[in-house]
């Protein structure tokens, strides 16, 4: 508690969106951004509103079932808060806040019933490299899935997904060119932990989906009943 009270005497806290001093996102910003309250097909280059099933019919045979997304990456102070929560200055608090967006998603739409019942699912955070966590000193996804594990009750598991090969930065990169870039990145340590269970793999942000793909491929492989996506954004998809 000294300690954080230290730190915002020396160096006070100024809201990423108005600059007013106080929080990194105060709660009116906070409570400006457009919560989405549908699902839509992950997979869809115009996404497709999906009111049963976690995809359209052309995309059933994918390995992730479905996707939730709290918001749009296209929100400025959205994509702010992402971009200063994953790169520098690494703001490892605005795990709280995106998790929030999450969180109101699901009960906006009224789909937190998907958990139940709670021993069968499981939070996944998307792992990162062992040299990148150690840079970052945080894997920002396993922080998001802490706030989404306490308020929802349902486990995460982390260092179970794990990154077996290094791969270099998707954000740079094509829709082809991050569909091989990702292949064989990721192995499960343990498959009985997941064996039977509903995965819910967490993220930042969903572009194209490669990432999500292959960790939920390989999740399959390794038993998982269902896998699905948890992001605070995506962008639509585009060639």
């Amino acid at each position: 508690m000294w300690k954080e009270f230290l730190l915002d005497t020396i160096f006070p806290q100024f809201c990423l969106g108005c600059q007013r001093e106080g929080n990194l996102v105060c709660y009116d910003c906070l409570m400006s951004i457009e919560i989405s309250e549908y699902q839509y097909c992950p997979f869809c280059q115009k996404p497709k509103r999906i009111f049963e099933k976690g995809t359209c019919s052309l995309h059933r045979k994918m390995n992730l079932d479905g996707l939730f997304a709290a918001t749009s990456y296209q929100n400025p102070l959205v994509k702010k808060m992402i971009v200063s929560f994953k790169y520098e200055p690494y703001l490892k608090t605005l795990g709280k806040p995106l998790a929030f967006l999450i969180i109101s998603h699901f009960l906006l739409s009224g789909k937190e019933k998907i958990f139940k019942p709670l021993e069968n699912s499981l939070f996944l955070p998307i792992p990162l490299s062992f040299y990148k966590k150690r840079w970052r000193g945080f894997n920002q996804t396993e922080e998001i899935g802490k706030y989404l594990s306490e308020f929802f009750k349902v486990p995460l598991l982390s260092n179970n997904l794990i990154k077996i090969k290094k791969t270099q930065p998707q954000v740079e990169l094509k829709k082809e060119e991050r569909i091989k870039n990702i292949q064989g990145a990721f192995k499960v340590k343990e498959p009985a932990k997941i064996r039977g269970k509903r995965i819910f793999l967490v993220d930042d942000v969903f572009t194209t989906g490669s990432t999500m793909e292959e960790a939920a491929r390989v999740l399959k492989i390794a038993g998982a009943r269902e896998v699905w996506g948890v992001v605070v954004a995506r962008e639509p998809l585009s060639d």
